[in-house]
């Protein structure tokens, strides 16, 4: 099994957004987008945009797991929020690594069923409301 990569760039966003959460901002960012494109002086930082509405999403997934799942959502909340790679997290959560990646596959299999369930029960909800008006 590998890793599915939208869910992994949600994952990646919900990173930076928790980031800046933890940082006093609520999850948005502390300054205005203007301000953050003209830069700080001389450094040329990348800023990549960070999906807010995405991220929150992102975080009901993820904190779904955590009553359902706690390993794997342990181990993301090592891997993105605090960042250490896969040999650093297994040492701190006493895995093996391969069991590390394992959890990240299944963490990736368990966030995409739940956003699949989420907009189907979307679409039914969408579908009721359509057929309750007649015109």
């Amino acid at each position: 099994m590998a890793r599915i990569e939208w869910v992994r760039q949600r994952l990646e966003n919900w990173a930076r957004w928790t980031t800046q959460r933890s940082e006093g901002a609520l999850g948005y960012p502390k300054q205005s987008a203007f301000a953050r494109l003209a830069g700080r002086g001389r450094r040329a930082d990348t800023v990549i945009p960070i999906d807010s509405v995405d991220a929150s999403l992102t975080d009901d997934a993820v904190q779904a797991l955590r009553w359902e799942r706690p390993h794997l959502y342990l181990t993301l909340v090592h891997i993105y929020v605090q960042g250490s790679d896969i040999k650093r997290t297994a040492v701190k959560l006493c895995k093996a690594e391969s069991t590390i990646k394992a959890h990240l596959e299944q963490a990736d299999q368990a966030l995409a069923m739940w956003f699949r369930d989420r907009a189907r029960l979307a679409d039914e909800v969408r579908q009721r409301a359509a057929g309750g008006f007649t015109t």
